[in-house]
């Protein structure tokens, strides 16, 4: 109420009980020497609050109708009472008692106990007492455990109390009032039918407060809230200014480093860690090699080169001459996990092999990638299509460093037109795609037809690509202007629903790349906007807002979850944002020196025409 929330997001949970049998409390009596006794029972920290002492005052009443009434006074002295007071506040209890001739009838027990020993003092009652003094107390774990095992109770009204025993489920006396306690305690042990029914109400309504019924409650309101987050994602605060462009982060090798060892790039990591029980892929230690190749960054010139070694030696390693494939996984003991990869990491491989052949400064690498990226082209027959859009994105790179070669180029012309043959029978009004499914890693499609278009100078493919990538960066772009990858967690089928998550970086990767291609293509401005907007997801402009890159460890976050990130740090995500970063630093020198060389061209134009050089304020 103060705070203005709504119903709608407030769940009530009871207060966690254990589940004891519904029997007759004569059966635990003998264990505490109260058998043939009436019993009353009040448990807890023993604390002025508590209001003892009136119920000690109200024995004298009770014990002339039932002398044979038992007050159990059940717990230790609360520690910080015990600390500042020592015993005072129980020795004045039992001064009361034998002040009003009631000590033989009192029963204290001075002592901290397990749950299974409060059970059986529990079921020992057969009333249960709660003379609180502070009418705000909100909830209270004695009261919930005594109520859920059937006991009738009979409690001054704090707010707990008044909610948990309303509709006869217990009895509510005023505070401070021993003789409405001695009235309430004699009516009910007086009336065995009205207080056997009272045990039932309470003990069929504690069914709801067991711990593994509270469990089930917290579970269904932690689902109710992530499938709320699903349905209505937070949305990321925009910059100030969309058109400004911030500086980019620092490329950082330490993440990198930590999950390579002198064999390969580890798949994944737990947090930080490397995660040596999954061990290695030829997947990840491709995308490691693209990353290598393409990284110009001079002052670390010697790092990069020891680690391009590694990952070219686990690819050339991962090919079994055999069958002309690439073997996928292995394990940490280095023993392969199977013969034969998938048809995707197949494809990695080409595009890895063949981004080396054009782009490594090494001449011994250039050599070995282009031989091994020619045995390993026949496979490159699938029915995936990634398969074929990352063959193709290899096959571009090694053609643009030896174009004549006639095999490579045949094939090029082949995948390429299967991938246009997908997008101009599936696409149709309102789903310009290749696939009736949006799924992982989407923006390569359309990157493959683009490159590939551009190469041969097929028009028809080059504006498939066009079209295509604009439609999947429009359903990829959130209402807020931030980048939403279609979530891995159920992709986004024709006609049904999209997932909002799990986001991953790899398609954030992709998109960068994608429109880093449309925009070398056409040189229009909307592809580096589209760029950029891509790669500050991974910067926290996003459905969270939260950083997914990690400038501690240089490293990249697993995914959006809905809720949060995913610490995990593995080789995938680390990579997907190392090769977006390395795209952005290029694309954007590339844009500063079109801009100075214009700048340089009105310059000279304004000196041949008499005007001033003005170039430094602009």
């Amino acid at each position: 109420a103060v705070y203005g929330v709504p119903d709608r997001k407030i769940d009530l949970i009871l207060h966690g009980i254990p589940d004891v049998p519904f029997v007759d409390s004569n059966l635990y009596k003998d264990q505490f020497q109260l058998q043939g006794k009436q019993v009353l029972l009040t448990f807890g920290l023993l604390s002025p609050n508590k209001g003892i002492e009136h119920v000690i005052e109200a024995l004298p009443e009770i014990v002339a109708e039932f002398p044979d009434v038992a007050y159990v006074v059940l717990g230790a002295t609360h520690p910080n009472l015990l600390r500042e007071q020592g015993e005072a506040y129980r020795e004045s209890l039992q001064r009361l008692a034998e002040s009003l001739g009631v000590a033989e009838n009192v029963r204290f027990f001075n002592q901290f106990v397990s749950i299974d020993e409060l059970k059986q003092f529990l079921l020992s009652a057969d009333i249960y007492v709660t003379p609180y003094l502070n009418p705000a107390q909100i909830t209270s774990g004695t009261l919930s455990y005594a109520f859920g095992c059937g006991k009738p109770v009979v409690s001054t009204p704090y707010w707990h109390a008044e909610e948990l025993l309303a509709d006869g489920r217990g009895v509510l006396v005023p505070f401070a009032d021993p003789k409405a306690i001695s009235g309430e305690i004699r009516a009910l042990l007086a009336d065995d039918a009205r207080r056997e029914a009272m045990r039932e109400r309470a003990y069929l309504a504690g069914r709801e407060m067991i711990w593994s019924r509270v469990a089930e409650q917290y579970l269904k309101t932690f689902e109710r809230a992530r499938r709320s987050r699903v349905e209505r994602p937070l949305k990321a605060v925009p910059r100030a200014n969309d058109t400004t462009i911030t500086h980019l982060p620092e490329l950082r090798l330490d993440h990198l480093q930590r999950l390579t060892d002198s064999v390969g790039l580890f798949q994944h990591a737990h947090f930080t860690l490397p995660n040596y029980a999954e061990g290695y892929c030829l997947d990840d230690n491709a995308r490691a090699l693209l990353f290598t190749v393409t990284c110009d960054l001079a002052s670390r010139a010697n790092e990069l080169a020891r680690l391009e070694t590694i990952y070219a030696s686990f690819i050339d390693h991962a090919f079994n001459d055999d069958s002309g494939r690439f073997r996928n996984f292995m394990s940490f003991e280095r023993r392969w996990l199977e013969e034969r990869g998938s048809d995707d990491s197949h494809g990695r491989a080409l595009w890895a092999l063949g981004t080396c052949s054009q782009r490594s400064s090494r001449p011994e690498l250039r050599g070995w990638s282009s031989a091994l990226f020619l045995r390993a082209l026949g496979a490159s027959e699938t029915d995936s299509p990634r398969a074929w859009a990352f063959s193709l994105l290899g096959i571009d790179c090694y053609l643009t460093r030896l174009p004549g070669d006639r095999r490579a180029a045949r094939l090029r012309a082949a995948l390429a037109a299967r991938l246009l043959d997908l997008y101009q029978r599936v696409r149709e009004p309102g789903w310009l795609w290749l696939e009736s499914v949006l799924a992982y890693e989407n923006a390569r499609l359309p990157q493959a037809l683009i490159v590939s278009g551009h190469a041969i100078g097929n028009r028809a493919m080059l504006d498939a690509g066009l079209e295509s990538l604009r439609w999947l960066v429009a359903q990829q772009t959130a209402e807020r202007g931030h980048f939403r990858p279609i979530g891995c967690n159920g992709f986004f089928s024709r006609g049904g629903p999209r997932a909002l998550f799990d986001q991953q970086p790899v398609e954030a990767q992709a998109t960068v790349a994608a429109c880093v291609s449309a925009f070398r293509v056409t040189r229009e401005l909307f592809w580096y906007a589209e760029a950029r907007r891509a790669f500050e997801w991974f910067m926290g402009r996003n459905d969270l807002g939260v950083p997914v890159f990690d400038v501690n460890s240089g490293g990249c976050h697993d995914g959006l979850h809905v809720d949060r990130v995913n610490l995990n740090q593995g080789a995938e995500s680390t990579l997907a944002f190392l090769l977006s970063l390395v795209e952005m630093k290029r694309l954007e020198r590339q844009l500063a020196t079109r801009i100075d060389d214009a700048q340089d061209g009105l310059v000279r134009a304004s000196a041949g025409s008499g005007l001033a050089d003005t170039r430094s304020s602009r």
